[in-house]
């Protein structure tokens, strides 16, 4: 019997800034674990300020780009540009992950107040904290623990 959109679960949303960098890795890498799995679940991800990347000369971090090349995982995974978060999205999503409560919280409550406290927040740091080698294998392990959630 093959799967249809309507026995597909929810998908998982990943939330960051300007979904140029965490999300869009965090996004490639869980579709890349539900691909692998057979699972019939996807991520989607999109920013809360994507206005901070309309200048950047690539559509998607070359760190992120790099990762994921190392990990051999394709880029296709992963929305093609940075799109901004809007209320369709937060309702479409059966989960919804920011990738950083410091930074993200009150990006949430200045953008969409009533689901601050409805969506998970981790902890990884952007690129002006964190280096992307330390970054990014942090949310691979966080994909990996919310994944075996659907497995």
């Amino acid at each position: 019997m093959s799967r249809t959109s309507a026995d597909s679960p929810p998908p998982v949303l990943f939330i960051c800034t300007g979904n140029f960098y965490r999300s869009r890795h965090a996004e490639a890498v869980f579709n890349w674990h539900a691909n692998q799995r057979g699972l019939a679940i996807r991520a989607f991800s999109r920013g809360l300020l994507t206005s901070m990347v309309a200048d950047e000369p690539t559509r998607l971090s070359p760190n992120t780009s790099k990762r994921l090349a190392a990990l051999g995982i394709a880029e296709h995974l992963t929305g093609a540009i940075p799109i901004q978060l809007t209320v369709g999205d937060l309702e479409k999503a059966g989960r919804a992950v920011a990738l950083r409560r410091h930074e993200h919280r009150t990006m949430m409550l200045q953008a969409h107040p009533e689901w601050v406290d409805r969506i998970e927040y981790w902890d990884v740091q952007d690129i002006d904290e964190i280096e992307p080698t330390e970054a990014l294998p942090a949310i691979e392990q966080q994909v990996a623990a919310l994944i075996s959630l659907y497995a």
